[in-house]
């Protein structure tokens, strides 16, 4: 009997299929989540019970526990980032590697609980672009594949996130249907493009499919990148952003560090903060602010480590403007009540410079196809960020709407990679 699970690593969520003798099924890897078909790809480590959890439980736990502990998000981030190669959980250093192996570790031992037997054959998704430098694009893949050796997978192949999408829509044709498709795979941390030949019934068939492969490319942004823009634009002026400090020995004023301010970005670089260097400068700067109440803010955001809950809020935010045209950031916290209006129109106008590196990666990846639109039959789009209105209508206004085909915007992925053992690995 062979068994391959496909593993879809997301900067979010994960996904698990199998290919057991060429039939493909998703399988459900975590019974905390609503769906049990995606795992968070999270870890969170309690001081307390000194034990690590995965997925929604860690999630659970990390609140229960009023955050306290280690909570690790958006992992998958940090692998082309050389200056990341340790760091120290309950007073014990690990490596990247080992950290991300304790998510596939986990995603592997349920996958095996599901289907009752051992699987070691993985095939594991990859962006098109982990790093725009070589050096670190192929760190990136090092890691992963190490990672994955961890987690006990001893036979790895690697899938490109948006050909294994495309693949899942192949699955959908007849036999003998035919079409050419454009898919856009919008991740966490990546969006992804892919022209392909789809070919229905034949999904069984190992052939090389490289000549299908009309047009490939990636750009790094993705569904963080537009919750990063939210929480500089609209929430980062509670804690500070806009401050001015006085000098220390002069008549004038200095805004507060980018250094320290920059950390907002990005929900898993807050704990960077704690650090009794920085805890002292924040209490001086408070000192000497033209609105200490505002570096108040950013130090209990610190202090009380709820940078998860309020990224959480802003993210419920973006997804409620894909269907209304006004939304409330709302978040309370100790001293802090936030509850800020924002529009589609505005929301529009902070995402738009990321927008537009989006539009212009699908220009190339037309290019590189030397395809016009209208010889486009199909634009196959997944991931969560697919569904927000400003991506959705690039592709409407350029395509039109009646070529648009939404399916499972978070386990396609996962899907395809059962579907690609069956296949000639498409390389980069």
């Amino acid at each position: 009997m062979s068994v391959v699970f496909g593993l879809d690593f997301g900067t979010s969520n994960s996904a698990l299929s199998v290919n057991i003798n060429g039939n493909v099924s998703m399988i459900d890897i975590d019974a905390f989540n609503e769906t049990g078909a995606t795992l968070k790809s999270v870890i969170y480590y309690d001081d307390e019970e000194r034990q690590f959890f995965s997925g929604q439980e860690a999630v659970n736990q990390y609140i229960e526990n009023d955050a306290f502990g280690r909570y690790i998000q958006s992992i998958k981030t940090f692998l082309p980032d050389a200056s990341f190669e340790k760091t120290e959980v309950g007073n014990k250093t690990y490596t990247l590697e080992q950290l991300i192996a304790m998510i596939l570790r986990t995603i592997r031992l349920k996958g095996e609980k599901a289907i009752g037997r051992e699987a070691d054959h993985l095939v594991l998704g990859r962006p098109v672009v982990f790093s725009e430098d070589p050096a670190c694009e192929a760190l990136a893949q090092r890691r992963l594949l190490k990672a994955a050796e961890l987690a006990g997978f001893k036979k790895v192949h690697f899938q490109l996130e948006p050909i294994a999408a495309a693949l899942a829509y192949e699955n959908t044709l007849k036999r003998g249907e035919e079409k050419t498709v454009l898919v856009g795979d919008f991740g966490g941390g990546t969006s992804d493009f892919t022209i392909i030949r789809a070919r229905g019934g034949q999904a069984s068939e190992k052939r090389d499919r490289s000549q299908d492969v009309l047009g490939l490319g990636g750009v790094y942004i993705g569904g963080d990148t537009f919750d990063s823009s939210i929480m500089w634009q609209k929430v980062a002026p509670y804690f500070g952003k806009n401050v001015r400090v006085k000098a220390l020995y002069d008549n004038f004023t200095l805004p507060v560090s980018s250094l320290i301010l920059g950390k907002l970005k990005h929900w898993h670089q807050i704990p960077q903060l704690r650090h009794p260097k920085i805890e002292g400068l924040l209490k001086d700067i408070r000192h000497r602010a033209d609105k200490p109440e505002l570096i108040k803010n950013l130090q209990d955001l610190i202090e009380d480590n709820y940078g998860y809950l309020l990224f959480q809020a802003i993210e419920k935010t973006k997804c409620q403007l894909s269907e209304k045209e006004r939304a409330l950031i709302q978040f309370k916290e100790g001293g802090l009540t936030i509850a800020d209006p924002l529009s589609r129109a505005e929301f529009d106008t902070i995402i738009s410079p990321s927008v537009a590196k989006i539009e212009g990666c699908i220009d190339a990846v037309m290019a590189q196809a030397n395809l016009a639109p209208e010889a486009v039959d199909t634009v196959f789009l997944t991931g969560g960020s697919s569904h927000i209105r400003m991506i959705r209508d690039l592709f409407i206004q350029r395509f039109g709407i009646e070529k648009i085909d939404h399916q499972d915007a978070f386990t396609s992925v996962a899907y395809g990679l059962g579907c690609s053992d069956y296949l000639t690995q498409i390389k980069k």
